[in-house]
Order: C-alpha cells, then structure tokens, then sequence
C-alpha cells in the first residue's frame, strides 16, 4: 500500500491505478473523511450520504466497493481518502492528511452560483477547488457562498455555525446546501445536551459579533477569526476546545 494511491474496482477488487486515469471521466458522486489512527467519526453517515447519491443501477457495486474501501484503509496515521464514482467506475483515492488547523479565515464569494448539484458532494468538487485556490490567494482559508440575496449558504469547502449567546445557528434547510456530516453530528450533540437551535438566513454583515465556526470532515470545527472585508467576529474562551473534545469523543474505530 502506498501514500496518495489510486484504487480502481474491477471485479470485485480494488486494484491501484496510475493518477492520469482519473483524468478520463468527471466525478459524479463522491465522499471523504478522516482517518486517525483507525477512528471516523460518523462513517455511517458518510456511507449513507455516498449511497443515497448514487444511481440505483449501481447500489449493489457501491455498497460492496465502500466496505471493500473501508478494509483497505491504514489503521495507523492520518489519511483523508475519498470514495468516488466517476461515470459507472468506483475509485478509492488515498490521501495522507494535511496539517489539521484550529481557525480559519473567510472571504465572501463574488461571483455567480457555479454549483450544478448543489446538494451531492461530488460534480462540483473541481468549481469548489477552484473558489477555493482564488480565496487563498486573497488571504483566506475558504469563500463562502451566497444566494443572490446575499444570504449565508455554505462554504467552497465547509459547512457554518455560529453562536448567538448559548443559540447555535445555522442557515435555514431550504438553502441547497451538502448535508455536512459533521455540522450534523454538531447539532446532534447540541440537542442532546438541551441547547437551543436556531435556522436563520444572514448577510454576512448580521454575523457580526458571533462567533462564527467553519466545519468539515478533515479539519472538524474551527474558528472564524477574521472574515476578510465582512463581520467582526468574536469568540467565547474554552467553548471551541469543548466542542472539539466532545466531537472527537465521538469517533469510533473502523
């Protein structure tokens, strides 16, 4: 097994590939998470998410291509890998994990929706990668996404929460979004503990003086420090190392 290979499923097995290959076919499903040490936090969710977008006709194959995936990651390090389907063909990219970060800056996108499946993680990848290399050239971590409104949707590469008091928000469920497996295990663990949860559609500029969390499978939760020309943001001492604690209680062993 090497670091950052290529698995191609073909007849029942996942056989390593050369990375040109991908080349050939656009993504059409995809999911990824974090592997540390042997722990996920909420595979089952991200099985679920993967299944639920892939064609009907191919439902059998994944599901034997995700466990088969499963078995094939390291039990040792951090990796982030990625399951796709790329036309009728399923893939297993293994990725090392980059360097996990506690804050990030954002930077509000400008220009005109580019997703075409707003709610499967997958074809839009290459359009998110793209906003994302022009956000971190300005300064930022990631751009967030507006409806033309300018209401908060999501980011390039992440979900968002914030804080308003002891109320943890989100924007409303009508806004076309990917279902964040890890905003869904936030809020989960929010009802659990009796916390209040709020939906509320926002301009950036009404974020100002939250404390605002960005939220994804690789980095988990962080902190919003600066969002570059937008809201001042704030933050409560000791609730982000809390919040990333009980979340991390939360993976469980493959």
């Amino acid at each position: 097994m090497s670091a950052n290979a290529i698995y191609r499923w073909q007849k029942g097995q996942l056989i390593e590939v050369a990375p040109e290959i991908l080349a050939t076919a656009p993504i059409t499903v995809a999911d990824s998470w974090l592997v540390d040490s042997g722990t996920v936090l909420a595979l089952n969710l991200h099985r679920q998410r993967f299944m639920d977008a892939v064609p009907a006709s191919v439902h059998d194959a994944a599901d034997n291509f995700f466990a088969a995936s499963i078995a094939q990651l390291p039990r040792a390090g951090a990796w982030f890998p990625r399951v796709e389907l790329r036309g009728a063909e399923f893939f297993l990219h293994l990725r090392p994990a980059p360097e996990l970060q506690r804050s990030a800056t954002l930077v509000s996108y400008a220009g005109d929706d580019p997703r075409t499946a707003p709610t499967i993680k997958g074809p839009d990848l290459e359009a998110m990668g793209a906003i994302n290399a022009d956000a971190q050239a300005h300064g930022a971590d990631d751009a967030v996404l507006l409806t033309d409104e300018g209401y908060v949707i999501e980011g390039a590469y992440s979900a968002l929460l914030w804080w308003r008091g002891e109320i943890l928000c989100g924007p409303p469920a009508e806004f076309e979004r990917i279902d964040s497996v890890t905003a869904r295990s936030v809020l989960t663990l929010a009802r659990a503990l009796g916390l209040d949860i709020h939906e509320e559609a926002v301009t950036p500029a009404e974020l100002d003086g939250t404390e605002l969390w960005v939220l994804n499978a690789l980095q988990g939760i962080r902190i919003v420090p600066r969002w570059i020309d937008g809201p001042e943001l704030a933050e409560k001492p000791g609730r982000l190392e809390q919040w990333r604690t009980r979340l991390s209680a939360l993976t469980r062993t493959i």
